[in-house]
């Protein structure tokens, strides 16, 4: 009796390639394989590597039946004529073969290297099935305990094999178009009644969709967004130019408008800058050269020479150490010095340096006697030794630098200062304090470089616009017609300062107020807002000094005003006539 079993069950990976599944199959001793397939065996879901796996069972003549419950693989299982079961208990079955794969042709499948041949060929071995049939009411554990026939090919049954079969009769239950229970197969289908393309239909559906949303947005954005409205509104205003000498005060407790005297808050602000500059001054601090001169005197009297008294030659001073007394000469006959009177005197290099190492010379007496002679050999002893100082000229450079730094931030801070302290700035007030200027090393003193310090103090004054509005309104009440005209612009946005008398805190204030109608644009916008262009003009002119009214539309196909006061611009005219008031 043979010891190969006649079934084997062999347990798919999800990750095996279809040469590692046939090798399995190849390698099995017996005769029935049941593979049992993992879910998502994305392997066998090629109709290529299922011919593969069928062709290879073939050629080593065994019988396999898949075990798995994917309906994806069904068709495939089907179209290449492999057995299907649910489980290991249920009944082996071929599944029908779907209509797109009946009615498509082979030439349409994916090529492989093998010489497959035309799905029919799969087909026509399903009629040879019911010559020669397995018994299907088995299961697979059934099925390995008789041989399966070895002409038995594949016949297509139906996947639910829960459904009840009669006995006797293989294949699936009725309806389910199986030819091996004995039904005669369904001749083939209207080709015109296809199935419809849903993922097209979905493409549209989705860029219908987005073409609605998209004009959604278009319409809001062209109705909501877009439309604006500007109105320019004419006024029989009157522009009124004075000026006004003011007097800045910070000691004032009120405004005086017959003098003009304005209290006023000072701020101040402390700046300290720091400016470096190179070192451009030298000093040798090496040895100074020394020796000995020779002094003759050619004069009856003896000459004293203090010490520290100069002797130069070659442009270089050489200094003694000690004093000399020089005797006085004896004459020849013919009052021919003898140059007799000799001293000597020991002298030390004014500066140090190699350069004062001279040889024989003859020296010049810094102040001294006539008929007095210096000589003196070799001078020795001078060395080099250059190091870097600081010379005044690199200190008052430094200074120039930063006495020329740009102030115009400081003055905007100052501004932004006083401005958050509810006050109008007063910007030509701003006055600097007499710097505070140190050095980290002094002239003279050896460092490469010289780092100076400047401290400023910078100070500001600010009035409330209050204040100088009763000097603008003191300054035209005489120009306008109080009974009919009020004053609606103080021109203090345009205002312009020039000091008088900085230290005093005098200015002049040049200003260009405006007289007219008191128009609200906060309220003229509610009330036109949403009408068209004859109803605004209406109600705009119904306001006493209104003269003209102009509207605008933007985009070009708005036609009234938007509803949204955010979207109106009213802008009052500036009156043309002018007048001054000194």
């Amino acid at each position: 009796m043979s010891s190969i079993p006649a079934k084997d069950v062999i347990y798919i990976d999800v990750d095996d390639e279809i040469t590692t599944i046939i090798d399995k199959v190849r390698s099995s001793q017996s005769k029935i394989l049941a593979l049992v397939l993992p879910k998502r065996a994305t392997t066998l879901q090629s109709i290529v590597n299922m011919k593969l796996l069928k062709r290879s069972s073939d050629e080593a003549n065994k019988h396999l039946v898949l075990i798995t419950s994917e309906a994806g693989l069904l068709p495939l299982a089907a179209n290449v004529g492999l057995y299907v079961a649910k489980t290991l208990q249920s009944k082996p079955e071929i599944p029908d073969i779907p209509r797109a794969f009946a009615d498509s042709p082979d030439d349409h499948e994916e090529a492989i290297s093998l010489d497959d041949s035309p799905a029919s060929a799969g087909r026509a071995a399903l009629g040879a099935a019911a010559n020669n049939p397995i018994n299907q009411n088995m299961s697979v554990g059934e099925l390995s305990k008789g041989a399966m026939p070895p002409s038995a090919v594949d016949d297509a049954i139906d996947f639910d094999n829960d459904a009840p079969v009669k006995p006797g009769v293989v294949g699936p239950v009725s309806g389910l178009g199986n030819t091996a229970g004995g039904k005669k197969p369904k001749g083939p289908k209207n080709k015109s009644l296809s199935v419809p393309n849903f993922d097209k239909f979905r493409l549209w559906l989705i860029l219908g969709g987005a073409g609605f949303v998209l004009l959604i947005v278009a319409l809001i954005v062209c109705l909501k967004v877009l439309p604006k409205a500007s109105v320019l509104v004419k006024t029989d205003s009157t522009a009124i130019s004075a000026n006004i000498d003011v007097t800045l005060n910070p000691n004032a407790t009120s405004v005086r408008e017959d003098a003009g005297v304005v209290p006023a808050k000072s701020q101040q602000t402390q700046k300290t800058y720091t400016q470096q500059a190179s070192a451009t001054g030298q000093k040798n601090n090496g040895q100074k050269a020394s020796g000995t001169i020779t002094l003759i005197n050619c004069n009856d009297p003896d000459v004293t020479l203090p010490a520290g008294t100069g002797f130069s030659a070659k442009g270089l001073t050489f200094v003694s150490t000690n004093s000399v007394t020089i005797p006085g000469s004896n004459f020849k006959s013919g009052g021919e010095c003898k140059n007799d009177g000799r001293a000597s005197v020991n002298v030390t290099a004014q500066n140090a340096g190699a350069q004062y190492n001279l040889g024989s010379a003859d020296y010049s007496i810094a102040n001294g006697p006539s008929n007095v002679s210096a000589s003196g050999d070799s001078m020795s002893g001078g060395t080099d030794d250059i190091k870097k100082i600081v010379q005044q000229s690199d200190i008052d450079g430094a200074k120039a630098k930063l006495e020329s730094q740009d102030s115009s931030a400081i003055k905007q801070q100052l501004q932004n200062q006083l401005t958050n302290m509810g006050l109008y700035p007063i910007a030509v007030t701003m006055s600097t304090s007499t710097p505070n200027v140190s050095t980290n090393v002094k002239a003279g003193d050896e460092a490469d470089s010289v780092t100076v310090t400047e401290t400023i103090s910078y100070t500001m004054l600010g009035a409330t616009q209050a204040d100088l509005k009763k000097l603008v309104k003191n300054a035209v009440a005489d120009k306008i017609d109080e009974s009919k005209q009020s004053i609606t612009d103080y021109g203090l946005g345009k205002a312009t300062f020039t000091t008088t008398n900085a230290a005093s805190g005098n200015v002049a204030m040049a200003v260009t107020a405006v007289a007219g109608p008191d128009l609200k644009i906060a309220e003229l916008k509610k009330q036109v807002a949403g009408k068209k262009t004859g109803d605004a003009t209406k109600i705009i002119k119904s306001n006493p000094g209104v003269t003209d009214v102009t509207v605008d539309y933007s985009p070009f196909w708005v036609t009234s005003i938007p509803g949204n006061v955010g979207k109106i611009t009213i802008t009052i005219d500036e009156p043309q006539n002018k007048t001054n008031a000194n």
